[in-house]
């Protein structure tokens, strides 16, 4: 135990403490502490009467209503969930699972089709080798601006958030459930278009460099070498940002389709059943739980094939 109580010590003296580490968590301790102080904090409000008497009565509204009367039945519980799988929880759930899927293959598509421009080894003058003459300025000024407008465009798709796109197409199309997928899919179109893109910029190069040489067009060396090394790479990111489209596809019910999010927002807390806001709460937990293991399941195919 001393030796290694000295085997520490003797590597803190070679590695002494950094100061800019320490002078920022001092900084941050008294941010947090102007904060509070600043804020209008007040820890009693908390716990006042009020909020206590408002907490149990949330609390005994979340039991579900076969249990109300203090009788734990089973078969009264089990006819009570699947009444309302019946009535809305199964189309519901296939319903955010539905724009969850639509969204993201319309996004994985889009990413495809704006990967290759917005990777500098594509769209560039001399793609992989340089040329025997130098090009023009008028062609390399084009390839640069291709570059530049495409990586400007999925800044402003990624940049806006999925609830922003999905209330302005709201706007434009009416209610229904093509504003969720359009906003998931113009956001995520703006994710998977930069990871594409640097998952192209980042493949091996020799083989596009031998392709090159022999006369190969960009076209040719983009389906032939880029695409298929970059396929595997690219479902992963694909899979993950499917997770987040089954999650935000929940939340965008507020819009008004009969998503879970609708069921959950529009109807369950409005008409305050909060036992089955509780229900639909968990349906969507359970919906995102299976969507994740589907992903890793996939991603995890992906990973062997590649």
């Amino acid at each position: 135990m001393s030796k290694g109580r000295a085997t520490v010590a003797q590597l803190r003296k070679m590695h002494p403490g950094n100061q800019f580490l320490r002078l920022s968590a001092v900084i941050s301790v008294l941010l947090i502490v102007l904060a509070w102080m600043t804020g209008g904090f007040v820890l009693s409000d908390v716990f006042s009467r009020r909020r206590l008497d408002n907490l149990a009565r949330f609390l005994g509204e979340l039991q579900p209503e076969p249990f109300r009367d203090g009788q734990f039945e089973a078969q009264a519980l089990g006819h009570w969930v699947w009444s309302l799988l019946k009535d809305h929880g199964l189309e519901a759930t296939f319903i955010t699972l539905a724009i969850s899927v639509a969204a993201i293959v319309l996004a994985g598509l889009g990413a495809l089709l704006v990967a290759l421009p917005t990777a500098r080894n594509v769209a560039s003058s001399e793609p992989f080798l340089p040329a025997g003459r130098r090009p023009s300025w008028t062609k390399r000024a084009l390839w640069q601006s291709l570059l530049v407008a495409t990586r400007v465009v999925l800044i402003f798709l990624r940049s806006i958030p999925e609830y922003v796109w999905a209330f302005g197409l709201l706007a434009m199309l009416g209610p229904g459930a093509w504003p969720a997928v359009l906003a998931l899919a113009l956001h995520n179109t703006g994710i998977l278009g930069k990871l594409g893109g640097e998952v192209i910029e980042n493949t091996e190069p020799a083989t596009a460099k031998a392709l090159r040489g022999l006369g190969s067009t960009r076209s040719q060396i983009a389906s032939v070498s880029l695409l298929p090394a970059a396929l595997p790479r690219f479902l992963l990111y694909f899979f993950h940002r499917w997770e987040t489209c089954v999650r935000e596809a929940t939340v965008l019910g507020i819009l008004g389709f009969a998503s879970l999010g609708y069921w959950i927002h529009l109807d369950a807390r409005a008409r305050n059943r909060y036992d089955q806001m509780v229900f639909y709460v968990l349906l969507a937990a359970a919906l995102v739980l299976a969507g994740d293991l589907v992903s890793a399941a996939a991603r995890r195919v992906v990973r062997r094939a590649a």
